[in-house]
């Protein structure tokens, strides 16, 4: 996220073929999947829609005070029910969208239904009602309610695990090791709370306004406003419990206005440790298992009744996320919210498209149906857009995106 300052005047962020083939493929999920991961999965970590019930009467705090608190919170145990709500502005098409983008996002989890990665681009739109829990850093849970089924994502430990219980199929990756961060996407409200909050300049206005109840919690309201024009974030909204300065809510609207981009919201909350129980699973009986490193190296799933051998596949929750983007050496241009992402797909003729029978296959149709053509210095190219990301694919493999407008992408093809 974006950098920002405080209204109390205090300004506070191919080498081989392998890796060409792999850029190619994570170009060709960034577009929508990842873009839309990169709002939807945080939000888990956030897990907050206000629940109005009046304005608590609280202490005075300054907008640093505010961040401060927020900073120092050390929350490591919660559960709670979260109901989340997204509108990007993807077009109903009856749920091939959806079907689309877990394809094109699956990856190296193959065809597994029980794929992190494929599984929560489901929170692309929509609302959707979550379970959440956790315990240090080893331990969290996020359980997405369906219409009489369950969709799970467990760390515990080293093993990161994906359950469908309406397909009974597992999916299953083992972490680097154990005591470190597992995963990219937050798996708390503060993890969340310190990316929007880690890099600070003059690109942004902070303030403190006014105060709101949270599941029957007190907290105050933090806005954060773009001083930038161009960026097609509006305003991002979090609550923030007064007594344990933990992110409680979290609402993006759009520069272009309307309904919230995002809006997600604890129901329920505790602080109280969650039963060790909660963070244990074993693959029900007769489940089919994917293993996350074998379907890395084949690009498919490897399917059997029990688990084999573990290893890091490519389908752990949040790789490849937009914030992976420059430490993977793709490049970044420009500077707080009006921040492009740059990278080279290795694929000429514009958008990705894979196998002629695959999913990046259709993949590449329904952009391609969607996209608005532009042209420019640069060549020719064409625009996909969203209330919040927009992503310019030239003619000649390159990929900006970026929470900009279609005249910001055009501008830095331009300049590139």
């Amino acid at each position: 996220m974006a950098p920002y300052e405080s209204d109390d005047s205090t300004e506070t962020v191919q080498a081989d073929d392998e890796r060409r083939a792999e850029r190619r493929r994570k170009a060709a999920r960034y577009v929508v999947p990842v873009a839309v991961m990169g709002v939807a999965a945080a939000t888990i970590g956030l897990v907050p829609a206000l629940a109005d019930s009046g304005d608590p009467d609280l202490p005075k705090i300054t907008a640093q005070e505010l961040i401060d608190k927020i900073a120092k919170s050390d929350v490591q145990q919660l559960s709670g029910t979260v109901k989340i709500s997204t509108d990007l502005g993807l077009p109903d098409l009856g749920g091939l969208e959806s079907s689309l983008m877990s394809g094109a996002a699956q990856g190296g989890g193959g065809d597994s239904s029980a794929d992190p990665t494929a599984k929560l681009t489901e929170l692309a739109s929509g609302t959707h009602t979550l379970r959440v829990a956790a315990d240090g850093p080893e331990k969290q849970k996020v359980s997405l309610l369906e219409s009489g089924a369950e969709y799970s994502l467990i760390h515990n430990g080293t093993d990161v695990w994906g359950y469908d219980s309406k397909s009974n199929e597992v999916y299953h990756s083992t972490a680097a090791d154990s005591g470190k961060e597992q995963h990219e996407t937050p798996a708390t409200p503060k993890d969340f709370a310190d990316e929007v909050l880690k890099s600070v300049d003059d690109t942004t206005s902070v303030k403190v306004d006014g105060t709101a109840q949270v599941a029957g919690r007190d907290a105050y309201r933090l806005v954060i406003k773009p001083k930038q024009s161009g960026t097609t974030v509006g305003a991002i909204s979090i609550a923030v419990d007064a007594k344990t300065g933990t992110p409680l809510k979290f609402t993006l609207t759009p520069s272009s206005g309307g309904a919230a981009v995002v809006d997600a919201g604890y129901t329920q909350v505790s602080f109280a440790k969650p039963a060790a129980s909660t963070f244990a699973f074993t693959p029900p009986k007769g489940a089919k298992v994917t293993e996350g490193d074998k379907a890395d190296r084949t690009g498919g799933s490897d399917r059997h009744g029990d688990s084999g051998e573990s290893g890091k596949g490519s389908g752990t929750p949040g790789n490849g996320a937009p914030k992976d983007l420059k430490k993977d050496g793709f490049d970044v241009l420009g500077k707080g919210w009006n921040s492009i992402a740059v990278l080279d797909s290795g694929s000429k003729g514009g958008l990705p498209t894979g196998s002629a029978s695959g999913k990046a296959g259709d993949l590449s149709g329904f952009l391609g149906s969607l996209g608005d053509p532009v042209s420019g210095k640069f060549g020719k190219g064409t625009v996909f857009s969203t209330r919040l990301i927009n992503a310019l694919i030239t003619d000649d493999g390159k990929v900006y995106v970026g929470a900009v407008d279609k005249a910001a992408l055009v501008k830095a093809a331009n300049a590139g």
